[in-house]
């Protein structure tokens, strides 16, 4: 009797597996045949009731899988999905695609709802100028998931998130090609303090006759930047001074390359500075394994170590679904098959760990490098800033003294003051650059009739502008290599003084530095025909200083010795927001030029 109760249980599950047919979507009431009552049943003999017992056994097997299978088949993604947008550095780009569409796959919910990711290559800055609403910007560009190459980016975000973790990380190294790399064995050790020499403006007869230092712009791209904030870094750290760094800075701001495309296409090409350049490690690799060049680049990592770019995951969606589906994916590129992915695409890990693919056939090395911290954002906004104003154009007027006087020994050397000055100023050119506009004129007194004592030599223009032939630089160059002090002249500087500097302010142009440069041997006014007086030029100067559309002077007063005339001429510049430097020797007015540009920074 058990075993015929069991049967009847059994016999009663049909219904059971239409129901679990209705769970699985297969059940229609409408297309089932019409419902028959079962036969009448007979007695089952002993030898008989096996057989609807093993049928009984089976179908309850048969539904105990019909359920695990309902119970563990994926929802499938039909119906409205969560959507999620991502942007990513081009650079890891295809890396973060991958594992989105691993992601996607996985058939991971988030409020029982599918996850329908797209991912979009778009440089860091551009991103980082749209959220802070500063800068250029391409395109529209509003993620739910940001991963720029670097925090750098985050430091000029106002209020950015926290980041959810890091992606990867790779660090910041020194490129040149192989066959330049072999060259530079002799010459140049790879460091930043070798870089910085070799891009310093201030020395070009020292490392920079070898090497050519290839910048990418650090306002477009985080290697660049932080390229420069490891070279200051070490360079601070070797007790280098401002000036030094204004001159690195105003060279690599004239040699700077849009895209590391372009940086490699460079170090490959033949030339009699063996070119160098500054780039990620993965950009190497990168350049390596997908062109096969026939010079492959070769990673030099810095003695001193380096800054890493650090790919952080950035959070940025206010739709909350779109927050969890952000954070799904940020634990999806955090975990081991995440982290194995970017190794796949040359990156490090965020602790520094290389694949296997890191090695010297590809031009890098899986070596993990010393590590130099990235600075505060404080650090960061200053050397940003310096960069910016550095890169701004240049209005200058010159003001050269040929009065008697300039006829004078300049110190021990027994060369005249006028000799130093010209010779000098000549080498001070080299500091700008050819769109630098510039002019020169010469004062002494009376030198365009009564009164009028100063004299246009070289008109207000590009350095690079051919005038007559020649280059402005060049008509400059010469002008001062044949300028002579007049024996009887006088010192006319008040009326020559106010008179540039009326030009320059009608002239002014706001997307340059507008400064006059006044070189003078510290005598002062020294105007017979009277001209305007000290006080005048002072309450003149001091009434015209307009800091919206500021006109500086920078006054270069050589061999100055009495208190007052030092107060004069500090008292003139400090009227228009310039600065009064008094060298006493041929040596120091060379620093000056670059102390002037470095007036730019504060």
């Amino acid at each position: 009797m058990q075993l015929l109760r069991t049967v009847d249980i059994g016999e009663g599950t049909v219904g059971g597996r239409h129901r679990t047919d209705e769970l699985d979507g297969g059940f229609d009431p409408q297309h089932q045949p019409q419902y028959q009552p079962p036969p009448p049943r007979r007695r089952a003999g002993r030898g008989t009731v096996l057989v609807p017992l093993a049928g009984a056994v089976a179908l309850a097997v048969l539904l105990g899988v019909a359920a695990y299978v309902v119970v563990n088949k994926s929802p499938g993604c039909a119906g409205e999905k969560v959507k999620l947008s991502v942007v990513a550095s081009p650079d890891i780009h295809p890396a973060v695609q991958k594992i989105a569409t691993r992601f996607g796959k996985s058939g991971r919910a988030v409020d029982g709802k599918c996850v329908a990711v797209t991912v979009k290559a778009a440089e860091s800055a551009d991103v980082a100028n749209a959220m802070a609403g500063t800068g250029p910007t391409r395109g529209k560009l509003d993620p739910d998931l940001w991963i720029p190459d670097s925090s750098l980016w985050l430091s000029g975000v106002k209020n950015a998130p926290e980041p959810a973790g890091s992606a990867a990380s790779s660090p910041v190294v020194l490129a040149a090609s192989r066959t330049g790399a072999d060259k530079l064995q002799s010459a140049f050790s790879p460091s930043w303090t070798g870089l910085m020499s070799a891009a310093n403006a201030a020395n070009p007869d020292g490392l920079a006759r070898k090497v050519r230092v290839l910048a990418l712009d650090p306002t477009q791209n985080a290697a660049g930047l932080g390229a420069l904030l490891a070279g200051a870094a070490v360079l601070k750290q070797g007790g280098g001074s401002e000036e030094t760094l204004v001159g690195v800075l105003r060279q690599l701001s004239e040699s700077t390359v849009s895209t590391p495309d372009s940086m490699f296409a460079t170090l490959t090409k033949a030339a009699a500075r063996i070119p160098v350049g500054v780039t990620s490690e993965q950009a190497v690799w990168s350049y390596n394994t997908t062109t096969t060049p026939s010079n492959p680049a070769v990673a030099l990592y810095p003695a001193e170590g380096t800054v890493s770019l650090d790919y952080p995951i950035v959070v940025t969606a206010k739709d909350a679904a779109a927050r969890k589906a952000a954070q799904a994916l940020a634990t999806e590129m955090t975990s081991p098959n995440g982290r194995k992915t970017v190794q796949d695409f040359g990156f490090r890990t965020p602790d520094g760990k290389g694949g296997s693919l890191l090695k010297p056939d590809n031009g890098v090395n899986a070596g993990k490098p010393d590590a130099i911290p990235l600075p505060d954002a404080a650090t960061v906004a200053r050397l940003s800033q310096a960069w910016h104003q550095i890169k701004l154009g240049t209005r200058l007027l010159s003001l050269i003294d040929i009065s008697g006087t300039m006829a004078l020994p300049a110190d021990k050397t027994g060369v005249t003051r006028m000799r130093a000055i010209s010779d000098l100023t000549v080498e001070g050119l080299k500091l700008f650059p050819d769109k630098a506009e510039m002019g020169l004129w010469a004062f002494s007194d009376n030198l365009r009739g009564e009164g009028v004592d100063w004299k246009p030599v070289v008109q207000i223009g590009p350095l690079a502008q051919q005038v007559n032939g020649v280059t402005r630089r060049e008509l400059i160059s010469r002008a001062l290599s044949r300028a002579k002090a007049i024996p009887t002249g006088n010192t006319g500087l008040n009326d020559s003084l106010w008179a540039a500097y009326q030009k320059m302010t009608k002239e002014y142009e706001s997307d340059k530095v507008n400064t006059i440069l006044l070189f003078t041997d510290g005598v002062g006014n020294d105007d017979p025909n009277g001209g305007i007086s000290n006080t005048d030029i002072l309450r003149k100067l001091k009434d015209a200083y307009d800091p919206k559309r500021p006109v500086s002077i920078l006054i270069i007063s050589f061999n100055t010795q009495k208190d007052e005339d030092r107060a004069q001429m500090t008292s003139i510049a400090k009227a228009t927001g310039g600065a009064a430097y008094f060298p006493q020797t041929v040596l120091e007015i060379r620093n000056i030029f670059l102390k002037g540009i470095a007036r730019r920074l504060q």
